[in-house]
């Protein structure tokens, strides 16, 4: 079984590396698009996370120190599942707004939203994926490790039964991470068509609902996996991935019309009417003044 996972975690990260980047390809030349909008959609995510992370861990102290009131025991997962899918929705979607508004101005086509959207959900499996590098690294080096020599007590024993979790896991289930990579990246993409509807149709409600669709999204992942588990939850976001595609393609616009090139305007030729020229009588010595002397 090992020898699998020597194969499927790598293949973990090296899929999302290749959804992040391979969908910004084909995009790029499904439209003829450069990569500008899609590195701007990078950027965009991780603006929100500078401060979308402290902000929740900031909320997590409130709670913790009873500053803020926390809520009955049998409430606190739906409550914090709530409270984390609207934190989320509401700094990534803002942050987005923000951007389409004094960024990317340029970006108010259908298509130039797929490509700040492939931006957004790329970068962030690029990162969860440079994440599960990082923990292969590590597994790989504490299972070489005589931990008992570093380690004593609970924390030893936390590491041996955190190691061997790792190890012991069915060789397809790393494999899991790449997939929910491939549902979320479209979430991304419609997110980003969605808040693109408040600057082509000129209405705010567009931001609301794409907020508001992004919550339900993340605080359902909170709920199922600390409920159901993995595969309960893979399979939501799943159905979620249909509901998006869905969504994309239901909002695809015409291309905006490209304003003509500007041209010389060539006047027509005048007549001898409009040039008030005066006839001229054919005689001898008329012809004879209209003569270049030499």
């Amino acid at each position: 079984m090992m020898d699998f996972l020597l194969l499927t975690h790598p293949l973990n990260f090296i899929l999302m590396w290749v959804l992040a980047f391979g969908i910004g390809f084909f995009i790029s030349r499904k439209f003829k698009l450069g990569w500008r909008l899609f590195w701007i959609g990078a950027a965009t995510f991780i603006l929100s996370q500078i401060g979308h992370i402290p902000f929740n861990a900031g909320l997590t102290q409130l709670f913790a120190q009873g500053i803020l009131p926390a809520p009955p025991k049998a409430w606190q997962l739906p409550f914090n599942a709530v409270v984390l899918g609207l934190s989320a929705g509401l700094w990534e979607e803002l942050t987005r707004y923000a951007v389409y508004r004094w960024w990317a101005k340029e970006a108010r086509s259908w298509r130039k939203g797929l490509m700040l959207g492939a931006g957004h959900g790329g970068i962030e499996a690029v990162i969860v994926g440079f994440m599960v590098l990082l923990t292969l690294v590590n597994m790989l080096a504490l299972r070489e490790m005589d931990l008992s020599t570093s380690l004593t007590g609970e924390q030893l024993a936390l590491t041996q039964q955190e190691v061997s979790r790792y190890w012991g896991a069915a060789w397809f289930e790393p494999l899991i991470g790449a997939l929910e990579r491939a549902f979320t990246i479209p979430a991304q993409i419609a997110f980003s068509i969605l808040v693109l509807q408040v600057f082509t149709r000129k209405q705010s409600r567009w931001l609301w609902f794409a907020v508001l669709w992004h919550a339900v999204i993340d605080a359902g992942a909170v709920y199922l996996i600390a409920k159901f588990g993995v595969y309960v939850t893979e399979a939501a976001i799943g159905l979620s991935a249909v509901i998006n595609i869905y969504l994309i393609w239901r909002l695809r616009q015409p291309e905006p019309e490209e304003p003509p090139e500007e041209t010389a305007l060539v006047p027509p030729p005048m007549t001898a009417d409009q040039l008030d020229l005066q006839p001229v009588d054919e005689n001898s010595v008329n012809l004879e003044d209209t003569r270049f002397s030499r």
